[in-house]
């Protein structure tokens, strides 16, 4: 029996690592399942950019209603206010670009005294870049509020028609709004 051991001793040292292995692995849990799990945390984070783009909006929206809403309000003759503008996108950034323009004027004559004259124009666009630190990132010029869609007033005393133009007029003004764009009802 004693050499029997012996002899076996290595295949129990063998079977020993091996099931502390099998043991260690499920209780740490070093699954393809982890991997899974990081996969659809990536997709959520690429969710949450388009999230974050909805929620500037709805921003935009909220903080174009609160003002109208104050400013209507003070208005004589108008009572109770509800207001709803539509914003079309988020706010846009314009960048510097250095154009470099050229123009190619060449004038032929044939055999037979006839003229012609070409004209060749090209412009290259290119858009300044900053460097600050290990990043370059585009030269901002000015950052543009969003344009708005519509907007919708919804007031007590508007049924009366001089109330209702400095209603229009207001929000025209203050929004840089056509009239057309906006939508003044009388409220219950």
């Amino acid at each position: 029996m004693k050499q029997w051991i012996e002899k076996n001793l290595l295949i129990a040292i063998l079977l020993a690592i091996g099931l502390s292995f099998m043991i260690f692995g499920n209780v740490f849990n070093f699954s393809p399942a982890k991997r899974v799990q990081q996969e659809t945390t990536q997709t959520v984070f690429r969710q949450t950019d388009e999230e974050k783009k909805l929620k500037q909006i709805a921003d935009y929206e909220e903080r174009y209603e609160q003002q109208l809403k104050e400013a209507l309000e003070a208005i004589v003759g108008v009572g109770e206010v509800k207001v709803i503008v539509n914003v079309d996108a988020t706010e846009q950034n314009v960048l510097e670009k250095n154009a470099t323009v050229q123009k190619k004027r060449t004038i032929e004559e044939d055999k037979e005294g006839g003229k012609r004259q070409i004209e060749d124009e090209s412009t290259d666009e290119k858009i300044v870049i900053v460097r600050k630190g290990d990043g370059e990132t585009p030269l901002v010029l000015q950052t543009k509020k969003p344009d708005i869609r519509g907007v919708l007033v919804v007031a007590k005393g508007a049924d009366q028609i001089q109330v209702k133009k400095w209603i229009v007029e207001a929000v025209t003004r203050t929004l840089n709004v056509p009239s057309h764009r906006v939508a003044v009802l009388p409220k219950k």
